[in-house]
């Protein structure tokens, strides 16, 4: 089958492209963005990409067309496809139909630690002699690459975005797993979502379409998942928790997290020493190692496979030194996430200083929905430049106000690098923070260009 896909250079997207490839069809695509590193893993796969939206690459017309939610009416590809009546498909329902039927699917679902989680858990399984597929909206250090075909388990990260402009449903109702994880659940999304309970809704019609005989793995600790479940739940249910009684529970066994304890019905059954901080991982481990155990994998094989996890691109990833001060680049878009990261930050490295370089990219962080929550998801910082924009719908001074004068605005990257370099001391440690390009800033800083 000839498919053409639709803002392809999208992680999901570019994803799938690699899927369907080695599925055996002919893929090609088009995005207003053709850019490395996707252009080029897609390129090496064999993989004809178009930069732009001129219709011309829908003649010969493809057996199908996959367009991605980014696309709307009125873009000319999309106008071409209905006009010609040309047979399409969201890239979710694709996935569900298409190629996860048949297999044994594993989804992780949540507001944060999607990526990270789903990454855990296909390497436990890898490290466990299986060799799973997956669909990753990140880049799994161990593996290399954000997609590929499997056996017989497959990962996938499972998005409450909406599918596409003509299905205004969650992706993830279109997977139908047969081992779930719900991980955390905030108000997000709000460029789709009116509220949380807007969101709980989709959540409740995911649960809805999960087997009575699969699993749901959910977070006791969350109480707005604790509503989802309140609405019906009708699969076999596994409760997971760092605070709340649970089946399931991790202790932290110093600040950092670096050592953490698993327990089962409250008796210790692994332990494992890592690199990774903070409490939001060891609750991403958590859920990892839970989830395999449902798949046949025991809690000290998944435990010492954890040990070796290298962690995702961008999540708090080390680039490398700039006098003697250490830079991470951190995909952060929420308050919880900024807050989690940096506070797992502190508690690994005392009293150095942090300074944060932070990009409000996404469009509910442009349109200050989040606004109220910053400064204290800040507090561990102890500097904080904010990357200012047309786009923001809000003026970040009242909230560089209550961070006491540690913090600044910048309208160019520019001057806010040449601020960074003029701060930074030998033992700092300096956090960008976007779900964007941030115009490739962590890059620049470190190479040290302007």
């Amino acid at each position: 089958m000839r498919i053409h896909i639709l803002g392809i250079c999208g992680t999901f997207m570019g994803g799938l492209a690699a899927l369907a490839r080695a599925d055996g069809h002919e893929v090609s695509g088009s995005d207003e963005n053709v850019y490395p590193p996707m252009s080029n893993q897609l390129e090496a796969l064999g993989i004809e990409l178009t930069e732009g939206y001129d219709p011309a690459v829908l003649d010969p017309a493809p057996d199908l067309v996959l367009i991605g939610n980014a696309l709307s009416r009125g873009n000319p590809c999309v106008e071409h496809v209905l006009n010609e009546r040309l047979p399409f498909a969201s890239g979710p329902s694709w996935l569900g139909e298409n190629y996860l039927s048949g297999r044994r699917v594993l989804a992780v679902a949540g507001t944060h630690g999607k990526t990270t989680t789903a990454s855990m858990l296909a390497w436990i399984l890898e490290q466990a002699g299986h060799r799973p597929g997956f669909l990753i909206g990140g880049l799994p250090t161990n593996f290399g690459v954000s997609a590929r075909s499997g056996d017989d388990w497959f990962v996938v990260e499972a998005d409450e975005y909406d599918t596409a402009f003509f299905d205004k449903r969650a992706k993830f109702v279109h997977y139908r797993p047969e081992i779930t994880v719900l991980n955390n659940l905030e108000f997000d999304h709000a460029d789709i979502y009116a509220d949380l309970n807007a969101i709980q809704q989709q959540f409740h019609h995911f649960v809805r379409t999960i087997a009575g005989k699969a699993t749901i793995l959910v977070n006791a600790d969350d109480a707005a998942l604790k509503g989802v479940i309140e609405r019906g739940c009708w699969s076999q249910l596994t409760r997971f928790a760092m605070g709340a009684e649970a089946d399931w529970q991790v202790r932290m066994n110093e600040p950092a997290g670096r050592e953490l304890t698993f327990l089962r019905a409250g008796e210790p059954v692994a332990d494992l020493a890592w690199k990774l901080t903070g409490r939001h991982n060891a609750m991403n481990a958590l859920a990892a190692l839970a989830a395999a155990e449902a798949a046949g994998v025991a809690p000290a094989q998944a435990a010492a496979a954890l040990a070796e996890f290298q962690g995702v691109k961008r999540r708090l990833e080390y680039l490398g030194e700039v006098n003697g001060a250490r830079v991470y680049d951190d995909f952060a878009h929420h308050p919880t996430a900024i807050r989690l990261t940096l506070e797992g930050l502190r508690r690994s490295i005392g009293g150095a200083r942090i300074l944060v370089a932070l990009e409000p990219a996404s469009n509910t962080m442009r349109g200050g929905h989040h606004r109220n929550e910053l400064a204290p998801a800040l507090a561990a910082a102890d500097h904080v430049w904010f990357k200012t924009s047309e786009a923001m719908d809000w003026d970040p001074a009242e909230i560089l106000a209550r961070l006491e004068g540690q913090g600044r605005p910048r309208r160019q990257i520019s001057n806010l690098l040449k601020d960074l370099r003029e701060a930074v001391r030998p033992g700092d440690h300096v956090v960008f923070m976007s779900n964007q390009g941030f115009g490739n800033a962590p890059q620049r800083f470190v190479r040290g260009e302007e």
